[in-house]
């Protein structure tokens, strides 16, 4: 990606910064850390750093996606939740990526004519935590100090059980492909992307920039609304319409029509 080539790009896309968390990298500004805390309010926060070691006794500590080059062609599904993937047939278009990124609960089975059957990442929080095959990266973005403990704990003592409302105790998935979201990245979401609107970007906007970051060709399904206006999930017989809530979702719906007319991706 050429950023000198267009202004409203390269305001806001900073190649520099490092999507994932390691050892290397783990320490944060202050200003990083008390706005990262003080999104979910924390009472019970533990020392970062502290936990921080213990992490990477558990997880792997690798510098990934580092491979960029002319010789490179990282094609790179980014798969929301929206209704409008219900009858669109995009499954196979879909699985054709080298990386096909889910977030959340988004299913599979039973929808694999519309939205594929193929996961590389998944990216979760304690309280959306779903199983994953042996093949799938666990991708936590971590709302608070509490988030990284919990994820310790899913894969050793099982001992969390509650964070603000219950979680699950522990997770089925490969210890060795496990990955962090940086707590810096979502700030830097937050800031040069969103402008600070919203209290927080939402995760599947949040996956999108991790895309551009990981990958070369950015193709983006099951954003936004069904045909007829309606905002639900593909995986729910009840179309109710979801609020943004804490985040602000027409600036997010923005800055992805824009990524998409200056052929940043393709949004399906």
């Amino acid at each position: 990606m050429e950023v000198e080539d267009d202004p409203w790009f390269n305001q806001r896309y900073q190649p520099s910064i490092e999507p994932l968390l390691t050892r290397r990298n783990s320490a944060l500004r202050s200003d990083i850390y008390k706005w990262w805390q003080s999104l979910q309010k924390d009472s019970r926060a533990s020392n970062y750093n502290t936990v921080v070691k213990k992490l990477f006794k558990v997880f792997p500590d690798n510098k990934q996606y580092t491979d960029a080059g002319p010789e490179r062609c990282r094609t790179c599904a980014v798969v929301g939740n929206s209704g409008n993937l219900l009858g669109s047939h995009y499954g196979a278009l879909i699985d054709f990526n080298d990386f096909v990124i889910r977030m959340n609960r988004g299913p599979t089975k039973g929808f694999e004519k519309d939205v594929g059957s193929k996961t590389t990442h998944r990216i979760i929080y304690p309280e959306s935590v779903v199983d994953v095959d042996n093949s799938t990266h666990l991708v936590l973005l971590p709302f608070k100090t509490l988030d990284l403990e919990w994820l310790i704990s899913a894969f050793t003592t099982k001992n969390i059980t509650r964070t603000y409302v219950s979680v699950k105790s522990s997770v089925n998935a490969n210890k060795d492909m496990v990955m962090v979201i940086h707590p810096a990245f979502i700030k830097y979401v937050y800031d040069n992307w969103l402008w600070k609107r919203g209290v927080y970007p939402s995760t599947g906007f949040v996956a999108l920039v991790f895309a551009l970051h990981i990958c070369d060709e950015v193709k983006v399904y099951g954003f936004g609304a069904d045909n007829v206006g309606s905002w639900h999930h593909y995986y729910e017989k009840s179309r109710r319409r979801y609020r943004p809530g804490k985040h602000s979702g027409d600036a997010e719906h923005e800055e992805i029509l824009q990524l998409n007319i200056r052929g940043k991706i393709k949004l399906f």
